[in-house]
């Protein structure tokens, strides 16, 4: 059985990953501004270690994670682990001035924690203004050595992101809404129904008959999403790092900040299959961008070159939003040790 990861900012990523077994796992992030071209223009963005989406981390749980961070931007910031627990490390959880203080520019930071008790897929992303919007990336954590995971193994895993200073400054100088965003990404890319961009689709190549294990980070700012894959099923079987009953849907909907990790089995015809994303939004009167991004599941061996398109729900279809979040149910686990809470505080000068 295979196995994929996404991000959404929204952003989606997909990748392929080994990885030995580890105590401590290091990294370095190097944040700085970075050129890129995107809808026919280019742009300044602040990026680490120049990727947009940055680095993926890949632990084992019960590993010690330690990245070290050197901010080579013009602005302050910090980088949030979201969703890690965090037991005994409250200070390295990254949100500014509630756990640690802004690495200012031209200064250096390095976070240390366990993973402890979690399993799956969470995100990293800066924790200061909008920067998220453009400095995140995936944080995959694999079982123990010697674990195994609580349905069969797939063949490969992939990911993506479903996704600015400038333009948060302007509303808080305005008193109004932020500007809504010119496009969505799938791994950093708009997919072929923006302009200048059918070149750089991201594209998954699978193989009938196998399964893969999607993990979906939605990275966008503040949309919620629908995400579906043409003629295909998928089988959710966790969330945030939390494993799920397994549930069968067609359609995946995805907060911003949350994670969901899905079976896909390429059972379909030879050929190529549009997977896409596009908001939920619910509220009256709210503006919102309503395009669509999207990447192109590829089977080997497929001979047509035209995706078939999905049907994604309508924007405010709240009734299949509420089905989905309904239908997902955690997995028994084992909660026999101590369970405490830790608060914990910083003083900035």
């Amino acid at each position: 059985m295979a196995r994929p990861v996404f991000l959404l900012p929204f952003a989606l990523l997909l990748l392929a990953s080994t990885m030995a077994s580890a105590d401590v796992v290091e990294h370095s992030f190097h944040v700085q501004n970075l050129t890129v071209r995107r809808l026919c223009h280019e742009q300044v963005i602040t990026a680490v270690n120049g990727s947009l989406p940055g680095p993926t981390i890949r632990v084992r749980e019960g590993d010690t994670l330690v990245v070290h961070v050197f901010n080579k931007s013009p602005y302050n910031l910090t980088i949030h682990w979201h969703g890690v627990f965090q037991l005994l490390s409250g200070w390295a959880d990254g949100p500014v001035y509630a756990t640690q203080c802004a690495i200012r520019p031209g200064h250096s930071y390095t976070y240390k924690f366990t993973i402890t008790g979690q399993e799956g897929t969470l995100w990293w992303h800066a924790h200061v203004q909008w920067l998220r919007a453009t400095v995140y990336g995936a944080l995959i954590i694999r079982p123990r050595a010697g674990h195994k995971y609580p349905f069969p193994k797939p063949t490969r895993r992939e990911w993506w992101n479903a996704n600015v200073i400038d333009v948060e400054n302007e509303g808080l100088a305005s008193g109004g809404a932020p500007n809504i965003s010119d496009a969505y990404t799938i791994n950093g890319q708009p997919g072929d129904l923006y302009p200048c961009s059918q070149k750089h689709t991201h594209k998954i190549k699978v193989v009938q008959g196998k399964t893969y294990l999607l993990r979906i980070i939605n990275a966008a700012l503040n949309n919620q999403f629908f995400f579906k894959i043409a003629k295909h099923k998928m089988k959710v079987i966790a969330v945030d790092a939390s494993y799920t009953e397994p549930y069968v849907t067609d359609v995946v909907v995805i907060a911003p900040g949350q994670t969901t990790d899905i079976l896909l089995t390429a059972d379909q015809s030879l050929g190529s299959y549009y997977m896409a994303a596009h908001p939920y939004a619910s509220a009256a009167g709210a503006a919102f961008d309503n395009t669509t991004t999207t990447g192109i599941v590829v089977y080997d061996g497929a001979t047509s070159s035209t995706p078939e398109m999905p049907v994604l729900p309508a924007f405010n279809d709240t009734p299949t939003a509420h089905k989905f979040f309904s239908n997902l149910t955690a997995l028994p686990m084992d909660h026999t040790g101590p369970q405490c809470h830790f608060k914990s505080m910083s003083i900035c000068s």
